[in-house]
């Protein structure tokens, strides 16, 4: 469970400045507003759309005043964070809520294996697990994609994950689907067909493909129910 907390404040996008930035009406003006999100998210950064910021203080550095927390798109609240999965899919860990990867219990975070620093390394009684985490904001007829755009890095975090396999180790990729509305889960071949071979290739080869939806609501974000996975 990421917690929000209380003081989200309510604004309007406006416009999509780079990959990290953007311009959002908040109380009558407009304000620079960090997106912690390289991904296209076109359907989610339209003009008009109701979105939710984070403020941000003590960072007099920062030339930014609010993160982007939550776009809402009527009747469904998406987390904008790409930050936020590996935080989630680690409490549940801790917590026991992932079974399937009981008997692990040690873990640490942003290990290298291969050429990839990966999210989550479990080790115990039952040998080591690698895992990956991805952040998935796009959902079309309720199935979430992935990704929205081409990402050579998640294709070489597939590359190490199937050489974990190779090495004797077990290793999953996890898509965290910062919405409810998704009912399945599936690569993005039209967004970047290289990915979605990639992807059908590294489970052929023993890597688990996992999906998990989130509850979203303006004060918290937890991860829930498993999805089906469509290759």
């Amino acid at each position: 469970m990421v917690q929000l907390g209380p003081n989200l404040t309510e604004g309007r996008f406006l416009e999509r400045l780079n990959r990290f930035a953007a311009l959002m009406k908040v109380a009558g003006q407009p304000q620079l507003v960090h997106i912690a999100n390289s991904g296209r998210m076109r359907e989610l950064l339209a003009p008009g759309h109701r979105v939710l910021l984070q403020p941000v203080a003590g960072a007099p550095h920062r030339k930014t005043r609010y993160d982007l927390a939550l776009v809402d798109l009527g009747g469904t609240l998406v987390s904008a964070d790409s930050r936020l999965p590996n935080a989630l899919v680690r409490e549940a860990l801790e917590q026991g809520r992932l079974p399937q990867f009981a008997g692990y219990p040690q873990l640490r975070a942003e290990v290298v294996f291969g050429e990839s620093r990966l999210d989550l390394r479990l080790d115990g009684p039952s040998g080591t697990c690698y895992i990956e985490t991805k952040s998935v904001t796009l959902v079309n007829d309720g199935v979430a994609l992935f990704p929205d755009a081409p990402t050579v890095r998640g294709v070489k975090h597939l590359g190490s994950l199937s050489q974990a396999v190779a090495a004797g180790h077990r290793a999953a990729v996890m898509f965290v689907v910062q919405r409810s509305d998704a009912q399945a889960f599936a690569p993005n071949d039209v967004a970047d067909p290289a990915f979605g071979a990639a992807l059908r290739r590294t489970a052929a080869l023993g890597v688990e493909v996992l999906a998990h939806r989130c509850q979203v609501t303006e004060r918290q974000i937890v991860l829930a129910e498993a999805l089906e996975i469509r290759l």
